[in-house]
């Protein structure tokens, strides 16, 4: 019996110190909505605009022990961009089929470390319907106990199906650059 309390004993003392010595792990960040923001360049042979979503809904698989992010999703509405023009984020809306397919989304499949604070993720970018693997390069920075993520990438519209608006006859530019600046509180 003294033996079994003896055991018992120090079973309860490894848990205790398990408890209080084991990296937290994994753990769900959320995107901060306030601070985050996505933005799309274009280009028209009379003009070039951008259009900002500050509506970027993120979470992100983070590791406490490895201190790094290890999958990351984003779901930003097609109809949540605005470039100061409500005539043109109208038609961009009906031109991205904004109603059939409200969402752009990223799902990492992988993401690594690179050098100098960047990170770079494989995965799925879904546009129109259309699902397309991508990798991103981001910039990392903490800071007070957030951690920000920046970067931008390419995007052809008739990669992923969409008919090019136009205006007066002539058709926008195909490719549009996609910027993001994602921030999280670690």
């Amino acid at each position: 019996m003294k033996n079994y309390r003896i055991l018992h004993g120090c079973l309860v003392a490894i848990v205790v110190l398990c408890a209080f010595v084991a990296p937290k792990a994994k753990r769900k960040l959320m995107a901060d909505k306030a601070l985050s923001t996505v933005t799309y360049a274009a280009k028209h042979p009379l003009h070039n605009w951008e259009g900002v979503s500050r509506d970027v809904n993120c979470a992100m698989i983070y590791n406490d022990e490895t201190k790094q992010p290890e999958s990351i999703a984003v779901s930003i509405k097609v109809a949540s961009f605005d470039s100061e023009n409500n005539n043109r984020d109208s038609h961009a809306v009906e031109a991205m089929e904004g109603i059939k397919y409200p969402n752009v989304t990223f799902t990492s499949s992988d993401i690594k470390a690179g050098d100098n604070g960047t990170l770079v993720a494989k995965g799925n970018l879904t546009f129109h319907g259309v699902a397309k693997p991508i990798t991103l390069q981001a910039t990392r920075k903490e800071s007070n106990g957030k951690m920000t993520l920046t970067g931008e990438f390419p995007v052809n519209m008739t990669d992923y199906k969409i008919e090019r608006p136009s205006l007066m006859g002539m058709k926008t530019e195909d490719g549009m650059i996609l910027r993001f600046n994602v921030v999280f509180s670690l």
